[in-house]
């Protein structure tokens, strides 16, 4: 499968199993799986083919491992904007988290914190070099520092995906470091 493909049914898959399932026919569980030959059924009636080979070869070639499969169903990780509940278990945070960010965001981060605005929760990276990758699919990055041991302290909730993205339902802006 060319990288193309692969980019396209990745953000096909995306697009459908985090933002817009009605669209293609899909329903969700509550916990945001669907049965893969479901997924596959409806991708082809909507004349966009894909073969198990490819989907499989999607969800294990992502860098982001944007998907899960557990035996015959699949799910995004994280990044909804339909309402699905990932069951998450809470998790201890490292000392510090990282956001990445444009420049044009900051006066709005500075005044109200992070939100999670279309999502669910606001995504966390582990490490400032992803951060920085999230950051420049907007643009030049801002890596924003999230002192997760202070918030954690305060009784913020954490959590983590399967793809080690910290997930937190908002970040006040006194915890945010501008650096």
């Amino acid at each position: 499968m060319d990288d193309r493909r692969t980019v396209k049914v990745s953000k096909y898959v995306s697009k459908h199993l985090r933002h817009q399932p009605e669209r293609i026919g899909l329903v969700l569980d509550p916990q945001g799986w669907v049965e893969i030959d479901d997924l596959l059924r409806a991708a082809a009636a909507h004349r966009f083919p894909i073969s198990r080979a490819e989907l499989d070869h999607v969800v294990a070639a992502n860098d982001k491992q944007r998907f899960a499969v557990e035996g015959t169903r699949i799910r995004a990780n994280q990044g909804h904007t339909v309402p699905v509940d990932l069951d998450l278990p809470e998790a201890e945070p490292p000392a510090y988290l990282y956001h990445g960010t444009v420049a044009a965001a900051l006066d709005a981060i500075r005044a109200e914190g992070l939100r999670p605005m279309a999502r669910h929760h606001v995504h966390l990276s582990p490490d400032r070099e992803t951060a920085t990758r999230v950051g420049a699919r907007r643009g030049r990055p801002v890596v924003l520092s999230v002192d997760a041991a202070a918030m954690r302290a305060a009784g913020h909730v954490f959590r983590i995906s399967a793809n080690g993205v910290w997930l937190a339902e908002a970040v006040p802006p006194q915890f945010l470091r501008f650096s």
